[in-house]
């Protein structure tokens, strides 16, 4: 699968399970919501002081399995290397990140003012495999 397809499915199915590894290379999974960034990258919100940030700035490989609200359908699979971005840098690519998956907020200020207090930072992932190119 082209990484151009696999953005164009992400950008339409938000919902994914986020796969991380721990320090002992055990996989630790957190299921997410997803999108696409205006530079192709997949994002997601998340606190800093979440596991999967930890094992991010650990070891960047990520693995997410996205799928369809209805869970059976069509699903992806996509490797990648992830980086995070910290407020207050964050804060307009969280409400990018908002905007693709849940459409305009009541309150933008109040959405800005929540980020700082919940630790929010956003996940850039540069996608670098995607699939599967068949089913079976």
């Amino acid at each position: 699968m082209e990484l151009d397809q696999a953005r164009a499915v992400v950008s339409k199915q938000h919902r994914a399970v986020l796969a991380t590894l721990r320090g002992d290379g055990a996989p630790q999974m957190s299921p997410v919501l997803v999108s696409v960034d205006q530079d192709g990258k997949l994002t997601i919100s998340t606190r800093q002081t979440a596991y999967k940030v930890r094992n991010i700035r650990r070891d960047p490989r990520v693995w997410l399995c996205v799928m369809p609200d209805s869970f059976f359908g069509n699903w992806i699979q996509v490797e990648g290397v992830a980086e995070v971005q910290e407020l207050p840098e964050a804060m307009e690519p969280l409400v990018e990140y908002y905007r693709s998956i849940s459409g305009e907020h009541s309150n933008w200020d109040d959405y800005r003012a929540v980020m700082p207090k919940e630790q929010r930072v956003l996940l850039r992932i540069e996608p670098t495999r995607a699939g599967p190119d068949r089913s079976g």
